[in-house]
This record gives C-alpha cells, sequence and structure tokens, in this order.
C-alpha cells in the first residue's frame, strides 16, 4: 500500500448550488454504475486514486475545473449516491469533509458490522492514512477532507485534502489498499509497487502480515514514494485556457459532435436523433468511462461536456446535463434488464472518438469553441452561481453545500 498520486490545487471557497449538486450526485452515481457494470468495483477505486482521473470527474460534472472545491464536491456526491446503492453497486463511502471526517472510523466499523470486515483494521487503516499525510510530510497542508471508498470485499481508497492557508493551495492526496487491473489493459501508471493479482481482505487470516505493515507504514520515510506517485497541479488562473487543453483531443470531440456525417453514426450508436451539444457532452463522459489512464493528462477538456458553476469555461448548460443524464439513466435500465445494446454504444463512441482523432488529426479552435458555447448558453439553459446571487438579491441561501 502507497500513495498512488497527489494534486495541488488553488484553494477556492463558495458553495455548490443545489441545482447543481442533485446533479452532480445522479451523474457521478451513474458514470460509477457503467465502470462496475463494464469493468467491477475494484476498477472504479483504480480510477478514484489517480489525480488525473479524479479530476476529470469533477470538470465532467459540472464543477470549477482547476479549484480545490472538485474534492469535497465530487466525495460528497458519490456518498449521497454509491451509500444508497451499496447492495447493487458493491460500494460505500465514509468520511468526508470537517467533523465528517472525524466520524470515518465509526462509519468502517458500522460498515464492517454489515459485511463481516475487521473494523478495528480498517479504522486503524483509515487514521494512519490521514496521519502519514497530516504529520509524516511537514508540508504545511492541514487535512480537512478524509474520504473512505470500500468494497464489500475490503478494498478501499482513500481521497484526503488539505489546505495551506499561507500559500492560498490545497493539496489532494490519493491512496489505494492494492494494486488491482488498470483501466483498460496498459499498466496503470498511479498505483506504486508490484502487482500482487489479489484484492486485500483484512478479514482473512492471512492478512496478518499486511495489518502489522500499516501499523510501521508511518514509520517508513515516504519521500521515494512521493517521488514516484503521480502529481497534478493545477494553475492559479480561473478561466480555462488553451494550452490547458489538448487540441487535438478536443478537435475530436468536436467533429464527432458537429460534422454532420460524424453525428448521425456517433448519435446511432446510442439513440436515434441526438443534438449536436448533447452528443459533445455524451462523448467526454464515454471517455471518462472508458478512456486509458494517459487519456486524462489534461482535465480541463471535460468541462466541456458541462461546463462550470462558475462559468469557465461556460455557463452549465443544465437543458444538455438534463438529456445526457436520461439517456444515462435508460441505458443503465436497459443494462439490468440483460439489454446491453446502449451500453455497449458508449464503449463504441468512446472508440469512435479516438478514431477520429487518429486519422483525421482534428485540432479544435479554442477561441470559437467557447464563443460558440457562451452564445448557445440561454438556449441550453445555461446557469451559474453569479445567476444565484443575481436571483437573490440578499436573500437567506438555503440548500447550498459549502466546500469547507
Amino acid at each position: 500500500m502507497k500513495r498512488s498520486g497527489t494534486a495541488d490545487l488553488p484553494l477556492h471557497g463558495g458553495r455548490v448550488p443545489p441545482w447543481l449538486a442533485a446533479r452532480m450526485t445522479e451523474l457521478g452515481t451513474a458514470i460509477a454504475e457503467h465502470i462496475v457494470l463494464e469493468y467491477g468495483p475494484s476498477e472504479f477505486l483504480t480510477r478514484l486514486s489517480d489525480p488525473f482521473w479524479f479530476q476529470a470527474f469533477g470538470s465532467v460534472m459540472g464543477m470549477d475545473w482547476h479549484s480545490s472545491g472538485i474534492t469535497t464536491s465530487v466525495m460528497g456526491a458519490l456518498k449521497r449516491g454509491l451509500n444508497s446503492r451499496f447492495s447493487e453497486l458493491g460500494l460505500a463511502v465514509c468520511g468526508g469533509r470537517g467533523r465528517h471526517s472525524v466520524r470515518t472510523p465509526d462509519e468502517l466499523r458500522a460498515f464492517s458490522m454489515k459485511t463481516g470486515l475487521d473494523g478495528e483494521a480498517l479504522a486503524r487503516t483509515s487514521r494512519l492514512t490521514a496521519r502519514v499525510d497530516n504529520n509524516a510530510v511537514v508540508d504545511g497542508f492541514q487535512l480537512y477532507l478524509h474520504s473512505f471508498v470500500i468494497t464489500k470485499a475490503g478494498e478501499w481508497a482513500v481521497v484526503q485534502q488539505g489546505m495551506n492557508a499561507g500559500n492560498h493551495l490545497a493539496r489532494r492526496y490519493h491512496w489505494h489498499s492494492t494494486t488491482v487491473r488498470d483501466f483498460v489493459s496498459d499498466p496503470h501508471t498511479a498505483i506504486l509497487g508490484k502487482p500482487q493479482g489479489t484484492i486485500l481482505n483484512l478479514v482473512d487470516a492471512r492478512a496478518a502480515k499486511a495489518q502489522r505493515a500499516l501499523l510501521t507504514i508511518a514509520k517508513e520515510p515516504v519521500e521515494a514514494s512521493l517521488q514516484e506517485a503521480r502529481k497534478l497541479t493545477m494553475p492559479a488562473h480561473h478561466d480555462v485556457r488553451a494550452k490547458d487543453v489538448d487540441l487535438k483531443r478536443l478537435g475530436a470531440v468536436l467533429a464527432v459532435a458537429h460534422e454532420r456525417e460524424l453525428r448521425d453514426f456517433a448519435s446511432l450508436l446510442l439513440v436515434e436523433g441526438l443534438g449536436p451539444r448533447t452528443l459533445q457532452s455524451l462523448a467526454l463522459i464515454a471517455e471518462v468511462v472508458h478512456g486509458a489512464p494517459s487519456r486524462f493528462s489534461d482535465p480541463a477538456r471535460f468541462s466541456f461536456a458541462h461546463g462550470g458553476k462558475d462559468g469557465h469555461p461556460f455557463p452549465v448548460p443544465l437543458k444538455t446535463y438534463d438529456e445526457s443524464l436520461a439517456i444515462l439513466r435508460r441505458s443503465l435500465e436497459a443494462a439490468r434488464l440483460g439489454h446491453t445494446e446502449k451500453v455497449e454504444g458508449f464503449k463504441r463512441l468512446d472508440r469512435l472518438t479516438r478514431t477520429v482523432e487518429e486519422d483525421r488529426q482534428p485540432l479544435a479552435d479554442f477561441s470559437a469553441a467557447i464563443e460558440h458555447e457562451r452564445r448557445i448558453s440561454a438556449s441550453v439553459g445555461g446557469r451559474t452561481v453569479l445567476d444565484d446571487r443575481r436571483d437573490r438579491k440578499g436573500m437567506k441561501t438555503t440548500g447550498q453545500q459549502s466546500l469547507f
């Protein structure tokens, strides 16, 4: 068990408005279900433990593409969405921000009562990962969020975040209990150590050696692990700029969504009659579900699915967001009945986008893409938190979720 990666992010406050929080819960849960359905719960933990994928995941959900608030909002959305579906998906989220973080050991003990796992060992693991990141490395970051994601088999991932008020940065830390299979077939660069081929089961008597190792992990030098782990550093500027995006990859998404012959074919992969704006979002969602690890080096690109709550790169298009959610829900409902054609369609859509990228070598006109999104914003229900402030005009805020 080693830390799998870190991310340094500008420290941003604010709130997640209820109209976005509810949609994030639905979209985050639907993406998780697609991944579990296709690759299994271990695969979802693999992705959560990659800082680049995590940032892309938050961006495609409509959060600010580079800010520290992604961590709080994504983990909160997953806890609301996954815990109620544990019997189906086999994933649960314990802990959270502030006072919720200190309840993690108790939540893990309660979880273990239901699953037969060793609750004390899990609680000890939770404390150790927090102590390593909070105390073993003196980097000026004080933890304020600790989320422990666990499967019913006992495999887990930890996502936790600290803030440094002095330099106005947040640092997110990712941990994974075991090296599992990669996204599709390539070796996963974010997980350190040799593949062991087994899933950690803390109840198994043979896990005694692993449990003893957990007790000594805080004494091990962590500098070597930090040098090997994946590290993401996000810029301070709030707007999305061309340099933040792989324009060839974005160009492929825009081509599939907006070029007539490609759009018609891509639409048939999912459901007939999809508009270009919805196809654009679905192509990016499909990549989050099926993309290889190397595809997430530019997480800002995924903000072209549903924009950002602060209006960067453009307002959140609520009509498009809801249509994307409806298509995802219908595909999952059909899959539960044994009809997997629409779920397979997302995989083929991702494959089509990569083929266009490789064969046509498209290059997005970044400025034109931003201008187009802002021009059509009103027609697709574009909304930001600034609109909420103008609407309230001093009225008391209700239903919003604080990022700190």
